[in-house]
């Protein structure tokens, strides 16, 4: 076996715009053969070379990327191209040889055409239909305007400065390219960022689509017109017909295919191999269809992913199969190729640099400009607007394959792709963490609140908002509704919030999902959301005239779930917030399953809400309705009263309860020895409790005296057989009652006591109230009308605005005030 020390011969020719580099490579140097143990080079054959590559540059990715984590950039491609290790012969040679950089470009435009599949199908398209006018219009001006400036100095750059034919004929494509705020981008900045579902992340991503539309018709403008001047006028109609039959044959052949294949997978079912594999060919054959018609073969598979259902079954299953792969491995050769052929080094010795570069930023510039000012004119303040602008001027991965595009076919030089990318990295890197400083979402409700429970006039309108992670939640969220006693005198209004996690899908959702007749607005909502409010509707059926019930959808990341929990409360004047605990009991009173991510949520809402917020230990007790409803035996409710502001607040929801015929209420307090009763400012819940309900046959008072932390514990232990529901505060100060109990504590966001009663020793069912939180404003809210007539009262007016995405609140006055009403008990 002869060993060749070289395995092809490169040098350039002239091509049909430039001189190009010509590869000649000897047919059998695919596989080494382990040729290293006979003095061979595996780097000379294409194989062994091109793992090397992706295994190189998957650990410079990450460690560049952990280095400069606060930009969220990728610099490896710089790192590894011409103006880093590249200006080493040896290295080149070795690693990234001209031989070996076609197979890896064709490897990485593989991973990124299904990289930008995985995009397709995390966009939802009726997202376009609920768009509203402002929204289309914001996303419009985004792109027209930074489009009219580069056109603009398209004309006047040649008047001004010396500009080369080449660079005047290229232009013109600089101004379109600049205009795009490509959808995946923009979301996965959202995403990382975590305003996904914040107001202006909203806006963004209804902006961004209605971009993307302009974009793809420029698109399409562009092919038919360079097939018109380069071949003839009939090209350009038979380039426009193919696309327009491409289009129609994804939409009505291929989309009724995909949805077949969706509603043949259970809803918490896997997707069969078969099932992937077909849908993996469908999007080769996308590829290759958009390449042969004069589309990039990624916007193919896009359209292809767009047309496949977004979330479960199928859309998680194909985000789950390929994103990993494709996203972890393949992707970063995307990222290194777009910087092998980068040299920062050679700007200086362009021509027309100036000019293009001052396009380039007259792009920046009008995208931010063209943003700003059509938000702020339609009601979106200066505060939001100022992030929003910033936000549609990011670029990422999408831009910069259009760059390389542009570049490998001749329309731009390498030194305008040079600047391109390196304009596109600093503002980018710049712009990102400036977005992280300047919004908060969490803007909007903090330093607003509304009446406690306490504060409240025990006759008016009690708001209760439930939060409904799974359907396990549901039984007892409407028994402990039931038990708080609605009536005509009492009123309760109950807004549902159903929560689920974003799963293959792009875009947050935070929508009214019931109409005044109970109807589904919806249709592409999971199943589940239909089955929660038909439970509570059913219940407010049964106390019709008592109870109203309004449902949301909240379909968001954990991380920011909480954002959308408080929006609905700030908005609704929500005097409580219910939420379920992170543990579920199995029956043998062992945790049965335990949710992580959901305990991160509660204390977020614990941290932030702008109401009361009460967590809701469920151990089977409440799930059973026959006590309630039928009172075969009397459902048993203790209040724990130790003192405080929780401890009261958890008091007054007690009162509410009040008057059920089928429960029982006890109220324990205790207190230390030493305690002097006529001074302790906490007495005033006790001194009103006692005065108006201890007469009832149903209702009990009773004293301890502890000295310490153990005889609290030995009451708490009392409570085991005589109570189905125990109600406690959550904070309290620190005394001889608690002193050591703090020690042991799992769970903080239960305080001392709650975290006790909710460990495996105790069997009742737990609801641990945390009483609003001091505040600058209190919120001022007209009650609910009409609550006797149906399940929907006036306010069911909750939208979303057409123009922002901002939602807005008709129950209420809208407007903050300093006015706060005190009940009678504060």
């Amino acid at each position: 076996m002869v060993r060749r020390k070289v395995s092809a011969w490169a040098g350039f020719v002239q091509g049909s715009h430039r001189e190009e580099l010509l590869i000649c490579q000897f047919s059998d140097m695919t596989n080494s053969k382990g040729c290293i143990w006979s003095g061979g080079n595996p780097f000379a054959f294409s194989l062994p070379l091109v793992l090397a590559q992706l295994i190189f540059i998957f650990f410079v990715t990450r460690i560049t990327f952990a280095l400069i984590q606060p930009l969220k950039q990728s610099m490896a491609g710089i790192i590894l191209g011409r103006s880093g290790f590249g200006r080493f012969d040896a290295y080149s040679a070795l690693i990234f040889p001209p031989e070996g950089r076609m197979v890896l470009q064709t490897i990485s435009d593989v991973g990124f055409m299904f990289h930008v599949f995985v995009l397709g199908v995390q966009v939802d398209p009726t997202m376009l239909r609920r768009a509203g006018r402002n929204a289309v219009l914001i996303g419009v001006s985004s792109f027209l305007m930074p489009f009219a400036l580069g056109g603009l100095a398209c004309y006047v750059l040649p008047h001004l400065t010396v500009i080369d034919d080449a660079t005047a004929h290229f232009l013109p494509l600089l101004s379109i390219i600049n205009s795009a705020s490509f959808f995946p981008v923009i979301t996965s900045l959202l995403s990382d960022l975590k305003i996904l579902n914040s107001e202006i992340g909203r806006i963004a991503t209804l902006a961004s689509l209605v971009n993307d539309g302009c974009i793809y018709a420029s698109s399409i403008l562009l092919t038919t017109i360079d097939a018109s001047s380069n071949y003839s006028k009939w090209n350009g109609v038979l380039a426009i017909a193919w696309i327009g039959t491409f289009l129609i044959v994804i939409v009505f052949a291929v989309r009724p295919l995909v949805k077949h294949i969706a509603r043949t997978i259970p809803e918490k079912g896997a997707m069969k191999e078969s099932h992937f594999l077909m849908i993996a060919v469908l999007a080769l054959l996308c590829g290759f269809v958009a390449q042969s018609l004069g589309q990039p073969p990624a916007v193919g598979t896009f359209i292809l992913g767009v047309v496949v259902p977004e979330g479960p079954p199928l859309g998680s299953s194909m985000v789950y199969k390929i994103d990993s792969f494709c996203t972890g491995l393949l992707l970063p050769a995307k990222f290194a190729i777009s910087g092998l052929t980068l040299d920062i080094f050679s700007l200086g010795r362009g021509k027309s640099l100036l000019g293009v570069e001052a396009v380039i930023l007259l792009g920046y510039l009008g995208k931010f400009a063209g943003t700003l000012v059509s938000a702020v004119h339609f009601a979106v303040s200066f505060q939001d607007a100022v992030p929003l602008a910033l936000i549609m001027c990011c670029k990422g991965i999408i831009e910069a394959s259009f760059y390389i595009s542009l570049k490998d076919t001749g329309a731009i030089t390498s030194e305008a792709y040079a600047l391109l990318l390196i304009t596109m990295l600093v503002i980018t890197g710049i712009v990102r963490p400036l977005i992280w400083y300047l919004y908060d979402p969490s803007r909007r409700y903090l330093g607003y609140r509304t009446n406690s429970i306490q504060h409240l006039d025990p006759t008016s309108e009690l708001r209760v908002q439930v939060c409904i992670h799974n359907e396990d939640n549901v039984p007892s969220l409407v028994n402990l509704l039931d038990v708080s006693n609605p009536s005509r005198r009492r009123p309760i209004a109950v807004f549902v919030l159903n929560l689920m996690e974003l799963k293959g899908s792009a875009a947050a959702l935070l929508v009214p999902t019931h109409n005044r007749k109970g109807k589904p607005k919806l249709k592409s909502l999971p199943s589940r959301s239909e089955h929660i409010s038909n439970a509570f509707n059913i219940l407010a059926h049964r106390n019709q005239g008592s109870m109203m019930a309004q449902h949301f959808t909240s379909i968001v990341p954990y991380a920011t779930m909480h954002d959308d929990i408080c929006t609905v409360a700030v908005d609704k004047g929500v005097n409580i917030v219910i939420i379920p605990f992170h543990k579920q009991w199995a029956i043998d009173g062992t945790v049965g399953a335990n949710f992580p991510a959901i305990r991160m949520v509660n204390q977020q809402v614990l941290h932030k809400a702008p109401c009361s917020v009460g967590i809701l230990v469920d151990r089977g007790q409440l799930a059973d309705n026959t006590q309630i409803l039928f009172g075969h035996s009397l459902f048993r409710i203790t209040m724990l009263y130790l003192g405080g502001p929780d401890d009261d607040e958890a008091l007054a929801y007690c009162c509410r309860m009040l008057g059920h015929p089928h429960i029982s209420m006890s109220l324990v307090w205790l207190k230390h020895s030493s305690d002097n009763i006529e001074k302790s400012m906490e007495s005033h819940m006790i001194q009103w409790f006692k005065a108006n309900n201890v007469d009832a046959g149903r209702v009990s008072y009773q004293e301890e005296v502890v000295n310490d932390a153990v005889g609290t514990t030995q009451v708490l232990r009392s409570l085991e057989d005589s109570c189905d529901l125990c109600i406690v505060g959550r904070d309290h100060k620190q005394s001889e009652l608690t002193l050591g109990i703090n020690e042991w504590i799992e769970c903080p966001e239960l305080g001392f006591i709650g975290d006790m009663l909710a460990t495996s020793d105790y069997s009742f069912s737990l609801l641990v109230v945390q009483q609003t939180p001091p505040g600058t404003e209190f919120i001022t809210t007209q009650p609910l009308q009409p609550v006797a007539s149906s399940f929907y009262s006036g306010s069911d007016k909750y939208s979303q605005h057409s123009a922002s995405g901002k939602y807005s609140q008709h129950s209420a006055s809208g407007k903050y005030s300093q006015h706060s009403g005190y009940g009678p008990f504060g």
